[in-house]
């Protein structure tokens, strides 16, 4: 958690999110909560941007990361955070005490993202509503009594940590561009995997 407040109060990225015409309510997000348990919300939209279903969840054990842009919610649901991937092969960051696959330095940042969300409120096209892996943007609330309250991005927060990159389209545009200013502050500082010049070079 300690990293994902440092990355809060390094970024101030403000990307519009991918699946709505319109900006997140924290407020909304924020009442969710409730207490001893970390409350899940995904609302399906239609092409127009306009909410169309809502699922809701609450887990007392918290969810789990089971890839590094992955983490389920049931025994027949995974959310996936689409247009990012970790970077190839092996990476290491001494800052980080961290040596070994990129994939599973990634996936060990997104569990620190699951680990203590009141909240974790995503947002999915609602022709994802039945598939077993449905692609998702999601936010987090984070609530510490006088230190920190926040919502953020998981995907702006892994892209800032260096966790992740974003991915590309065969002509070589980024599958979310919305994100790039998020990938570049884990690039100019050197996180995650951008310590690595190996993962500079991909």
């Amino acid at each position: 958690m300690k990293r994902t407040i440092i990355a809060t109060l390094a970024s101030c990225v403000m990307a519009t999110p991918a699946l709505s015409v319109e900006d997140i309510n924290k407020d909304y997000i924020k009442s969710l909560a409730a207490p001893g348990k970390t409350v899940l919300v995904v609302e399906y939209y239609d092409g127009s941007g306009k909410i169309v279903d809502r699922k809701g969840y609450a887990s007392q054990a918290g969810y789990k990361a089971v890839s590094p842009t992955e983490f389920r919610v049931d025994e027949k649901t995974t959310l996936h955070l689409f247009g990012l991937e970790p970077c190839q092969g092996e990476m290491v960051n001494r800052k980080e005490d961290f040596a070994g696959a990129c994939s599973a330095f990634a996936q060990e940042q997104l569990q620190i993202m699951l680990k203590s969300p009141k909240v974790i409120f995503c947002r999915a096209f609602v022709s994802e509503q039945n598939a077993a892996k449905q692609n998702a943007t999601c936010y987090g609330y984070y609530n510490y009594p006088g230190s920190l309250d926040t919502v953020d991005m998981f995907e702006e927060q892994l892209l800032s940590l260096g966790a992740l990159r974003l991915a590309k389209k065969p002509d070589g545009t980024y599958v979310r561009p919305d994100l790039a200013k998020a990938e570049e502050i884990g690039k100019a500082g050197s996180y995650g995997m951008w310590a690595d010049p190996r993962a500079k070079s991909q």
